[in-house]
């Protein structure tokens, strides 16, 4: 039978957990500043049509700061924006995650307000109102945004999401 020195085996047990110890901060740390360099993802909105469904993250997002009026018209200018096609005879669900459900959002058409502020996660629209002009639609096309807080809302804008509908033409 071997024996060992208590004093040295505990001295070679304590150098040996130190060592992974340290490893192991070091790695945490490491993950920390990985993660520390990302942007965090803003939220999403989505429309669905039929079984279609297109989620996009906010054209215009200051991590849920205000939004000055001058980035919300650049932003509902902006040009790449995903395309949904819609049947006129289907309903447009569009659903918003909690958070911006919370502070409130209103459904844009052309830039002009749809729907009054709603603090529901997703609001169900007749597909046909997108394309009409009593509407404020534009015959084959439009651009309908999701504004958070803002128009009909008591807080300030602080996100925007758009798309660019079309009408399919198989209707």
């Amino acid at each position: 039978m071997t024996s060992l020195l208590r004093g040295g085996a505990a001295n070679v047990n304590s150098a040996a957990r130190r060592r992974r110890t340290v490893a192991a901060l070091g790695a945490v740390s490491a993950g920390l500043l990985v993660l520390s360099a990302c942007d965090k993802p803003t939220p999403l909105a989505t429309v669905t049509v039929g079984s279609d469904s297109v989620n996009t993250e906010a054209s215009c997002y200051n991590d849920g700061k205000e939004l000055k009026e001058s980035q919300l018209k650049s932003c509902l200018q902006d040009k790449d924006v995903k395309t949904v096609k819609v049947d006129p005879d289907e309903k447009v669900r569009f659903g918003v995650d909690p958070e911006v459900a919370e502070k409130g959002w209103t459904l844009l058409m052309n830039g002009q307000p749809l729907t009054e502020a709603s603090k529901k996660t997703y609001v169900v629209i007749p597909g046909s109102v997108f394309f009409n002009q009593q509407y404020g639609g534009g015959g084959k096309k439009s651009t309908v945004s999701i504004l958070e807080g803002g128009k009909g809302s008591t807080q300030k804008a602080t996100g925007l999401w758009s798309f660019k509908f079309e009408k399919d033409s198989d209707s």
